[in-house]
């Protein structure tokens, strides 16, 4: 198969808000503060399973772009042929998937464009019909409810009192059911107007707003927000701000936050000329939540070979969304945790025709089929670790979803 692709560059008042001009035909997002990449209808996919879920897709990818027959007039990263991917946690069960849209429109700043893969006419860039907003939205517990949840939070403490292990991510899901199929494109708005420093994202029915990217290459520079360690926000300023500084104190998030660090800087060092690994984290600030975040930045040595995807593998899991020692942990999260994630905390993003792209975590997230969609809310245990501070870590990270799934 060739896919014959064209990239022109767009007048920016053509794409004010990217969101606005999806139409419900298997859309994908990917936008942060108005900017990044949506697209519809599918070109070309793969979906891929087990171990080799990753390799799998990237040799596609790799084959699919070395036969393209490609116009570029923007040469910009996610111009060209662009491949949006959503990739299940475990190695089973559960199914990944890298698709092509049909069409794709980017904006970076003020640089604009569309990409349009096939032989067809460019669409006409012009307002969607707008999503309806779902109705007789109820909430019930997933696999586990709040006693039961408490209850393998407090047997990962004791096992990491034991020794067995540092730090377990342990995650527990909610379920929402409509009285109809919703559209997507509803919460996706809800999350970039709510959630602007985040990365919204939808895939293959994956949505919601992350705020951990897990990787970034472009043109030879990689990047990753390691987030780890986090404390609810109440809503009044000033108490805020003095929960902030709490947190930046706290030695059990510390000790948490740096776990997570370092897995990140480990994975990413034998790809990497020279490392920038922050000594000392900084705060995030979110709607809902704060987190205690580093920035990981290096020069990738090997771009020619090694792609944004197969970084994304190398890092995943990290000990933010698996635990220390990741094979230990991961192991009992597989024992434990009680539920299947699905692609809850898996790689999510895009991949251009250089290897450039970007890989969040699938965080904040859901997975919508039809009228029933399930969320996920995951925490980092480690050994001083209260369960009932957890699951109410867990209830705050449920919360950009679970506003954004209603319609006032």
């Amino acid at each position: 198969m060739t896919l014959t692709v064209r990239t022109s560059r767009l007048d920016l008042a053509e794409a004010t808000r990217l969101l606005d001009l999806v139409p419900t035909d298997r859309p994908v997002t990917w936008l942060r503060r108005g900017d990044g990449l949506v697209g519809w209808g599918v070109a070309a996919e793969v979906r891929t399973h087990g171990a080799t879920r990753f390799a799998d897709a990237d040799k596609w990818w790799r084959e699919t772009t070395a036969h393209a027959d490609v116009r570029d007039e923007v040469n910009e990263p996610g111009t060209g042929p662009v491949a949006f991917g959503t990739f299940t946690f475990a190695d089973e069960p559960g199914e990944s998937v890298l698709v092509v849209p049909r069409v794709v429109v980017g904006r970076r700043g003020e640089v604009a464009w569309l990409t349009v893969v096939g032989d067809g006419p460019a669409p006409a860039l012009e307002p969607a019909e707008p999503p309806a907003a779902p109705v007789g939205v109820s909430f019930a517990d997933g696999a586990l409810n709040g006693e039961q949840w408490m209850s393998v939070v407090a047997d990962a403490v004791a096992r990491i009192s034991r020794a067995d292990l540092e730090k377990v991510v342990l995650a527990r899901d909610l379920v929402a059911t409509a009285d109809a199929p919703i559209d997507v494109r509803w919460p996706l708005r809800r999350l970039t107007d709510t959630y602007p420093m985040c990365w919204t994202f939808h895939v293959d029915g994956m949505f919601g707003a992350t705020p951990e990217m897990l990787v970034r290459r472009e043109r030879g520079l990689v990047t990753s927000r390691v987030l780890a360690g986090t404390i609810r926000r109440t809503g009044d300023d000033e108490r805020d701000l003095a929960l902030a500084a709490t947190l930046a104190r706290s030695s059990k998030d510390l000790e948490e936050h740096e776990y997570a660090v370092r897995s990140v800087a480990d994975a990413l060092e034998p790809h990497c000329s020279s490392m920038n690994v922050p000594e000392a984290p900084f705060v995030l600030h979110l709607p809902n939540v704060m987190h205690l975040a580093t920035d990981v930045a290096g020069v990738v040595h090997d771009a020619a070979t090694v792609s944004s995807l197969q970084l994304a593998e190398a890092l995943h899991p990290s000990a933010a969304v698996g635990g220390t020692p990741t094979p230990v942990a991961t192991a009992l999260i597989a024992a434990i945790e009680g539920m299947d994630r699905d692609r809850y905390a898996g790689p999510v993003g895009w991949i251009d025709s250089s290897g450039d792209g970007e890989w969040g975590i699938a965080l904040r997230s859901a997975r919508l089929s039809g009228a029933t969609v399930r969320l996920f809310a995951g925490c980092g245990i480690v050994a001083d670790s209260d369960p009932e501070a957890e699951l109410a870590e867990a209830q705050a990270k449920f919360v950009p979803v679970r506003d954004a799934l209603t319609s006032d």
